[in-house]
């Protein structure tokens, strides 16, 4: 599974367009640092921005996994999610499996889209997912989404197919998406960064920690600042693309902690914050959510040009 220190290439949804103090921050600090870009078609939405959850998952370099995202908290919002096989087909990416699983029906694995079709029952989500070299840590709102099928069957059978471990911890429940991409990263080998949960629920962070470390080394971020702005959670929420990461500003007074923070347990990355971001977290969100980075041969334009088709 391609890891993020690997990937050299950002897509962006062109919904973006609509944050624009944080999409033109982004893409001047991608274009300084050489990372090529692209914007996503048929994204031109604001309501789908947030490219995570919804893009497939890098399993090699020209190899994809294609899920079906249609999580609860989107049932009766279908604008939110695009024609994702419409764009797959468009990017032309390469090689895209996906599999069938319902209640019906064993398990089949697809190479490339069959009849344009992907599993209707099976529901995975971009930002519950998590990768930590050859582990990867979801959120058990996993299971609530598929409360169909039995929790230990559904892991075997996704562990299997990815070939990958995947650490389950829970959810925290004062954000209704169930995403693990705002509560923990991987720095490298076994050691992972988790939010900072000491200075906003001492009693998740136990749980969290109990979840955790019987697999991990973790580090946590911690913001002993008066009156810690709500929007803390999502300097956890960069992104990173080689030995880049692009770390949210809030125009905050804890700016500053994060980036000394994140520089430190990254020490061998040149962290840049991209300020502008304070909508996007209000929203739900930060830049690991609206970005989808992968490897690639083929290098992309070093846009600047904000889409002009706005809804």
């Amino acid at each position: 599974m391609i890891q993020d220190y690997q990937t050299n290439k950002v897509y962006l949804a062109e919904g973006l367009s609509h944050y624009v103090p944080v999409c033109r921050n982004l893409l001047e600090a991608l274009h300084r640092e050489q990372i090529h870009v692209e914007f996503i078609p048929y994204t031109s939405s604001y309501k789908q921005v947030w490219a995570r959850d919804y893009m497939p998952t890098q399993l090699e370099k020209t190899l994809f996994f294609l899920y079906q995202y249609w999580p609860d908290y989107l049932l009766g919002y279908d604008g939110y999610i695009p024609n994702v096989l419409k764009i797959i087909k468009h990017l032309d990416l390469g090689r895209i499996l996906t599999m069938t699983l319902s209640k019906d029906q064993p398990m089949v694995i697809i190479d490339n889209l069959h009849h344009g079709r992907i599993s209707k029952e099976l529901i995975l989500d971009g930002g519950n997912f998590v990768k930590c070299g050859d582990k990867v840590i979801m959120t058990d709102k996993i299971f609530q989404e598929n409360n169909w099928i039995e929790r230990k069957e559904l892991l075997s059978i996704l562990e299997n197919y990815l070939q990958i471990q995947i650490v389950i911890i829970p959810w925290d429940r004062y954000e209704i998406f169930g995403h693990s991409d705002g509560m923990v990263q991987w720095i490298e080998g076994n050691r992972v960064l988790m939010n900072n949960y000491v200075n906003t629920d001492p009693g998740f962070r136990k749980r969290l920690l109990e979840a955790l470390t019987p697999h991990f080394v973790v580090e946590e971020l911690e913001f002993n600042t008066p009156r810690l702005n709500k929007l803390s959670w999502a300097y956890l929420n960069f992104l990173r693309v080689k030995n880049y990461i692009f770390l949210p500003g809030l125009h905050a007074k804890e700016d500053p902690l994060a980036l000394q923070q994140i520089q430190q347990f990254y020490p061998d990355c040149k962290v840049i914050q991209v300020q502008g971001c304070e909508e996007l977290a209000r929203d739900g969100g930060a830049l690991h959510c609206i970005s989808w980075n992968i490897e690639t041969d083929e290098p992309a334009r070093y846009s600047r040009d904000v889409p002009k088709n706005k809804i």
